[in-house]
């Protein structure tokens, strides 16, 4: 079992982290995770398969000190971190690209002060984030690469993951829903993309 430290001013792992680490965890070959964290899912990944090649990449440079704090907390060597906006800093291709996105309807005045709103605001519809990160991430996989992404209810006015799954077809991937999850809330639900 991981040892996870967390802080006040990086997203803290809550259900939707932990649904993409259960599966993300089975991945196996070179691995990307956008918008790491804590680093939870990178950790899992590189944990469960020592042969797996794991990169992530957090905007909040925070995120990124504490990610590589939790990689020597745990001895994992497998495992590195470092600062990218979604896909700015990254190079080459990857196996899978794993993303849990901002997703929450976001207007100006419901911006959170500091670098943790980044982890929350997915713009005013919820889904600007993912619309960047589809575009981008065709450009960083492999031939049979695939990704696992989180959507929400809430985005879209109550359409979220309808919607998330239109646009990573419309960026040429053919999705499936591989596990959704009910609060009283929201529905959250992983969405396994691959390249068509």
């Amino acid at each position: 079992m991981l040892k996870i430290k967390t802080l006040r001013d990086v997203y803290e792992p809550a259900e939707d982290s932990f649904l993409l680490a259960k599966h993300a965890k089975k991945l196996n070959g070179r691995i990307l995770e956008v918008g790491c964290g804590c680093g939870i899912v990178s950790l899992e990944c590189a944990f469960s398969n020592p042969k797996n090649i794991v990169e992530g990449v957090d905007i909040n440079r925070k995120a990124v000190a504490l990610a590589k704090e939790n990689a020597k907390e745990n001895n994992i060597k497998n495992a590195r971190f470092y600062y990218s906006n979604l896909f700015s800093k990254v190079k080459g291709k990857f196996d899978w690209i794993v993303f849990n996105p901002p997703y929450l309807p976001t207007a100006k005045e419901e911006k959170i002060r500091g670098k943790i709103n980044l982890a929350f605001d997915g713009g005013r519809s919820g889904l600007e984030i993912i619309e960047k990160f589809a575009r981008g991430a065709v450009r960083h996989l492999k031939k049979n690469g695939g990704l696992l992404v989180i959507a929400s209810s809430l985005a879209a006015e109550g359409n979220g993951i309808e919607e998330a799954v239109r646009m990573l077809n419309k960026n040429g991937f053919k999705v499936d829903v591989i596990e959704e999850q009910s609060f009283f809330f929201e529905r959250i639900a992983l969405l396994r993309a691959m390249r068509s």
